[in-house]
């Protein structure tokens, strides 16, 4: 039996609201690219060895990656005595603590080398965050590494020798 079709009904196609796979890949969000490059809402900037990028008590209204160099993240205590918290390297952020409604910076990031960072203004990074998949699993991978080594160090702190402490510090510092 066949299928007669009615006058002034066209013929049936294919639906093509829905993208082909070669346009999706080329579409796709790239978070190295998006690392790697300054648009409207990040921009590029440098800093020469010792110098500081933010102070303890500034506003934190920005997240940093770092795409090249080492930042030294320190805290000073109202005597004066000062804590090395973190030494972070290319691939890291910092200053994510505006993400968490932190008006103020707890402390200070200092550059230890020839550094360059991507500073990320906070809206963005939230859009960023809600809207791309690969940048947000990036940087919850980061955010629970960092967690970690920051428990190990809690407890290496608690119950080690110092001789222990700096013979598993010295590797970190090297990487």
């Amino acid at each position: 039996m066949s299928v007669r079709r009615r006058k002034g009904i066209p013929k049936a196609t294919p639906n093509k609201t829905k993208p082909s796979r070669d346009i999706n890949k080329r579409l796709a969000f790239d978070a190295q690219a998006f690392l790697d490059s300054a648009g409207v809402s990040r921009k590029t900037m440098e800093f020469t060895k010792k110098e500081t990028i933010f102070s303890q008590g500034d506003p934190a209204a920005n997240v940093l990656y770092i795409q090249t160099g080492g930042v030294r993240l320190s805290v000073v205590n109202e005597s004066g005595k000062e804590a090395v918290v973190a030494v972070l390297g290319p691939g890291d952020f910092f200053g994510e603590g505006c993400l968490a409604r932190q008006p103020l910076r707890i402390g200070t990031a200092t550059a230890i080398t020839a550094t360059t960072t991507l500073v990320i203004e906070k809206k963005e990074m939230i859009r960023v965050l809600h809207a791309e998949h690969a940048f947000s699993d990036r940087f919850i991978n980061f955010m629970l590494a960092r967690n970690i080594r920051i428990e190990e160090d809690l407890v290496d702190q608690l119950f080690n020798s110092s001789e222990q402490r700096l013979a598993r510090t010295l590797p970190l510092l090297a990487r």
